[in-house]
């Protein structure tokens, strides 16, 4: 059996997470999500809570056939231990995947495999692009599972990051 490991912010878990994780499932058995920045939350860059995170990522891969673990990862600040933290959070993975350059480096300097994928349409399904839209009033709902939208909607996200990205010097 081989498990992966597979890391993001997820804020939101987006359509490009979402066929990175596909991909993924025709490599291996389980996958563990590590959602990073776990503790951050209530800002424009951050806007979801993890527990929301993980009700995205739990609800939107269901769909796939693969066992799944979502972990929180909180940011540790400390670049040279930060694969022994995600290693005393997550369950024994065999093979990392990301495309961020730094994650790659820690995993690879750790001894473990890391496998890289294409970006998926980087332009438009990345997170950034995604809350601008939530932010402008825009449509965002098809850059995002089905799921994820209907956790969005429970947890009031766009209400919450419309107001977080407020200037409070002029109510705009």
């Amino acid at each position: 059996m081989t498990r992966g490991f597979y890391i993001g912010r997820f804020q939101p878990y987006h359509n490009g997470h979402h066929t990175m994780v596909e991909r993924i499932a025709e490599d291996v058995d389980e996958l563990v999500l590590g959602i990073g920045s776990a503790g951050d939350s209530h800002t424009t860059r951050n806007p979801f809570t993890a527990g929301e995170r993980i009700m995205m990522l739990t609800k939107a891969v269901q769909e796939f056939d693969i066992t799944t673990y979502a972990v929180p990862i909180e940011d540790l600040e400390r670049n040279s231990v930060w694969v022994s933290h995600v290693q005393s959070m997550s369950p024994d993975f065999d093979v990392a995947y990301s495309n961020n350059p730094l994650v790659i480096q820690l995993f690879r300097e750790a001894g473990v495999e890391v496998r890289q994928s294409p970006m998926f349409n980087r332009e438009v399904l990345e997170g950034t692009a995604v809350r601008e839209r939530m932010i402008d009033d825009e449509s965002w709902e098809s850059l995002v599972p089905p799921a994820v939208v209907d956790v969005v909607e429970e947890t009031g996200g766009i209400e919450r990051l419309q107001m977080v990205a407020r200037d409070d010097s002029n109510g705009n």
